[in-house]
């Protein structure tokens, strides 16, 4: 459902699964994904699983991936804004569809503010 209304609004994206319902490893999907991000093939990422735990440790192994478990839009809005977040985790267990949209809208559409923050994102 977020592909969609990604797609919808008009951004390009790569999916990099999963492709079926059959249980899978979390790091198989999120490491490709976090490469991607940590080389610079690509300025955001998103990763879902059942906590947001297991993918946002993955994401966090790369040195240029700054991921953010996010639960609430505002939680979105601060890893932007104070942390410059390029990786989205969200924890499917505990969010409802409306509500992973609405995350996703936030940390798409909020911007880093730098200044002070900048300093602290070069000391990670």
């Amino acid at each position: 459902f977020i592909k969609s209304a990604l797609e919808e609004k008009g951004f390009g994206l790569k999916d990099y699964g999963t492709f079926s319902a059959d249980s899978m490893d979390y790091p198989d999907v999120a490491h490709p994904i976090a490469s991607d991000i940590n080389n610079g093939k690509y300025p955001f990422g998103i990763i879902i699983c059942g906590s947001g735990n297991g993918v946002n440790m993955v994401a966090n192994k790369y040195a240029k991936v700054r991921s953010a478990l996010c639960w609430l839009p505002a939680l979105a809005a601060l890893a932007r804004q104070h942390n410059d977040a390029n990786m989205l985790a969200l924890p499917a267990r505990f969010i409802s569809h409306e509500t992973a949209l609405e995350i996703v809208d936030v940390f798409l559409h909020t911007d880093f503010e730098g200044g002070r923050h900048c300093r602290r994102v070069d000391k990670i």
